[in-house]
């Protein structure tokens, strides 16, 4: 007996993951990393280079990022590059580094982690955690930091659909940490002006779907210097609740995506644009 094609059952789509759901939670989630709360109304601003270099670089871009009005400390002490052959960051002297940055300007500390092998080392210096890009569905790693007592920033895979970044946090959350900040930074599309396309349409569709805090990074997310302002704006305007900003004191000597790391000048004056951006829609950027 033949089968008639339109009697196949048609496939049921799911609302998704359940503890990222936006019904798990209609209220929404703050992330508090040490009485920062990201999430309400205050809009939160990470800045620092993209790499800890030396002591001079972090401490001289750490004072600068803290007077313009950032709350929150980036660094890289471990770097994921794509060549074996760059600059992979100074590891535990790194992190060493960066505690003694918070501990000059009072400034809470979010860093990578690469390895399921550094989420405990990483976990006694850093105040938040940081999943990148390429580590999106590095499942074990997920599952080790959902497994820690840190709030976890996790960025969008440049690759990835929305669908399997929510699966992604759902990794984390599932481990019993509700703590989880999600990070637009960027997609990989046929256009070749920019390093990546900032999808500035994840804003609306994950704050719609999901109770978790959304940040951008269009540091990442253009890899153009000249081009973060005008998107760092913009994003708040979407509804980010902060954003992620690359700041370095020599961007032109920098050892690590220097072309688009701000000049400490250049991000005090975002910061003034960003306060405008931000009571315009309603809300405030967070000052420590």
């Amino acid at each position: 007996m033949e089968t008639n094609a339109c009697s196949i059952e048609p496939v049921v789509k799911t609302e998704g993951p359940a503890l990222v759901s936006k019904s798990s939670r209609p209220g929404g989630t703050i992330v508090d990393v040490n009485g920062i709360r990201i999430g309400g109304r205050e809009i939160v601003i990470m800045a620092g280079p993209c790499a800890v270099e030396n002591e001079e670089q972090l401490s001289h871009s750490a004072r600068s990022v803290r007077a313009g009005g950032a709350s929150l400390l980036r660094g890289g002490a471990f770097k994921p590059r794509t060549s074996p052959y760059s600059f992979q960051g100074l590891g535990r002297e790194g992190l060493e580094m960066l505690a003694r940055a918070r501990n000059e300007t009072g400034m809470s500390v979010v860093t990578e982690v690469m390895d399921t092998r550094q989420v405990a080392t990483v976990a006694r210096y850093a105040d938040m955690l940081q999943i990148g890009s390429r580590n999106m569905q590095n499942f074990p790693l997920l599952k080790e930091a959902g497994m820690s007592s840190k709030p976890i920033l996790l960025k969008r895979g440049m690759m990835a659909t929305i669908d399997e970044y929510l699966n992604a946090a759902e990794y984390i959350l599932s481990q019993g940490n509700t703590q989880v900040v999600l990070c637009e930074r960027g997609i990989r599309t046929f256009e070749t002006s920019t390093r990546y396309t900032l999808d500035l349409n994840a804003i609306p569709i994950l704050k719609q779907r999901t109770h978790l805090p959304v940040i951008v990074d269009p540091s990442h997310g253009t890899g153009i210097r000249s081009l973060v302002a005008p998107m760092a704006k913009a994003s708040i305007a979407a509804g980010a609740d902060g954003l992620l900003v690359e700041v370095h004191y020599r961007p032109d000597t920098a050892l690590c995506d220097g072309s688009q790391s701000l000049y400490p000048e250049e991000f005090k004056k975002l910061m003034e644009d960003l306060t405008k951006v931000a009571h315009a829609v309603g809300r405030t950027i967070h000052v420590l």
